[in-house]
């Protein structure tokens, strides 16, 4: 008896059988390349738009299969159903921006010894985890004459990676006595760039430039990208971690990477939106910039671009029927991932609703802090009919909330899909060290991410 009326979360790993785990493994390996190339949410969009352009996907809205990018930033997608769209979409919503290190405007400096840029962290970090680490740069320059460079430097062998000095420990004495937001400071995240002066040439020592270290990096940088520091002013350059995801652990059973908040949630999504049988509503995905900070901005969900989108694709596919019914009659999934309990920290989460590694992906009724203010929250009835999908096809599933009541909190882009009064619920894999250079996440509950989306595009909840 008690076994039929009490509930017990099902451990994905233990119902998986060896093929099962080959599965995993190979789809972890796509995902860990997935990782790897894509670091940005520029390359993160790029990515995307060309998996979709090799399954059909055009930026015709008349067609069966549409596009739509935005400032290579964000990304629409959509993919006729069998369901009229007067019943709405099967929507799931990611976001392809992540915690990082972002150049000034004026970045170079010269300090003794070294050049530097100055930077301005993007997201919530933890200051300290960025110091003494290999860094990679990855983005766009705009030169003078309006051409664009893409820049990745760092991840390549043999390529050069910069980093962040810490402070030796003979001399942190008095920093070792602060608090954490006050013994590291945002200012001093410079990132070391080079460190030899520019060769004295015959001329006079007066001509001798006064920073030549910082010469010889702009030398360096226009004779290999052909830009002036004045481009630097307009462009775009993210500090990132360097290096491949990689496998972690003796039996390779998580993946430890950059960017997993919420790129798992990406990969997952568009591997479903593209694997998935047209049997349900017409699936789309969208997947946002800026929510690390927000939301705001042209390419967050708090721009019209997502409503753009909807209300030219009711024109093309659907004349007769309002926008309005499509958003009202939509079903979505808020995809995001889930703090996993901390094994070494263990005393921030209340257990019984937290969130474990291995055990599928999350629900999370709702977000928000404290009282659940800024939060979203799901109806019974949509999350009871998600429920009861998955156990009808055996996918491990778990719900959660973010660490103890008013010992924190977090949001995600629900709130923003809610408004148009659609049926919205977070859904995504828990990951460890969130918010970190190094992420970790389970290869099983990768897997049954994408099997939960996929079957979510397929159904008719």
């Amino acid at each position: 008896m008690e076994k039929t009326l009490a509930y017990k979360p099902q451990n994905a790993w233990e119902g998986a059988d060896a093929k099962t785990r080959k599965e995993m493994e190979a789809l972890a390996v796509r995902y860990m390349d997935f990782l790897t190339h894509c670091k940005t949410e520029r390359e993160t969009v790029k990515y995307v738009r060309q998996r979709l352009a090799e399954h059909g996907y055009t930026e015709d809205f008349n067609a069966d299969r549409i596009m739509r990018p935005m400032r290579g930033k964000a990304i629409f997608a959509a993919r006729r159903g069998v369901l009229p769209l007067e019943q709405g979409l099967a929507l799931i919503a990611a976001h392809t921006d992540t915690p990082r290190l972002d150049f000034k405007q004026r970045p170079l400096i010269e300090q003794p010894g070294v050049a530097q840029a100055k930077t301005h962290y993007y997201g919530g970090i933890r200051k300290y985890q960025w110091l003494a680490r290999p860094l990679a740069l990855h983005g766009v320059v705009v030169r003078g004459d309006g051409s664009v460079v893409e820049v990745t430097i760092g991840e390549k062998a043999g390529e050069p990676v910069f980093c962040i000095a810490d402070l030796l420990p003979h001399l942190a004495q008095k920093q070792v006595t602060q608090t954490v937001s006050d013994a590291f400071e945002a200012e001093k995240l410079n990132i070391i760039l080079g460190h030899s002066p520019k060769a004295a040439g015959k001329g006079k020592k007066e001509d001798a430039p006064k920073e030549p270290v910082k010469a010889q990096l702009l030398e360096i940088l226009n004779k290999k990208y052909g830009i002036t520091e004045e481009d630097l002013i307009t462009a775009e350059l993210q500090a990132v971690p360097a290096g491949p995801a990689r496998f972690v652990g003796f039996d390779k059973a998580l993946v430890g990477g950059y960017g997993q908040d919420d790129r798992i949630c990406v990969f997952a999504a568009l591997e479903a939106l593209l694997e998935a049988e047209a049997t349900g509503r017409s699936m789309a995905v969208i997947f946002w910039d800026k929510e690390e900070i927000g939301s705001d901005g042209a390419t967050g969900a708090a721009s019209r671009f997502f409503q753009y989108c909807v209300e030219d694709l009711a024109r093309a596919w659907a004349p007769d029927v309002p926008a309005s019914r499509v958003f009202m009659e939509t079903r979505a999934l808020s995809a995001d991932v889930q703090a996993a309990l901390d094994p070494d920290f263990q005393e921030v989460h209340e257990k019984q609703n937290a969130a474990q590694m291995g055990y599928g992906p999350c629900f999370s009724k709702f977000t928000g802090s404290r009282g659940k203010y800024g939060a979203s929250e799901a109806d019974a009835e949509f999350f009871g009919a998600l429920r009861n999908l998955y156990n009808s096809i055996s996918i491990p599933w778990q719900a959660a909330e973010l660490g103890r009541v008013d010992h924190g909190g977090g949001g995600t882009v629900a709130l923003f899909l809610a408004a148009y009064g659609m049926h919205v619920i977070d859904l995504g894999p828990a990951v460890l060290s969130m918010h970190s250079p190094f992420e970790l996440a389970s290869c099983a509950d990768l897997h049954t991410t994408v099997r939960a989306y996929r079957a979510f595009f397929e159904s008719a909840v």
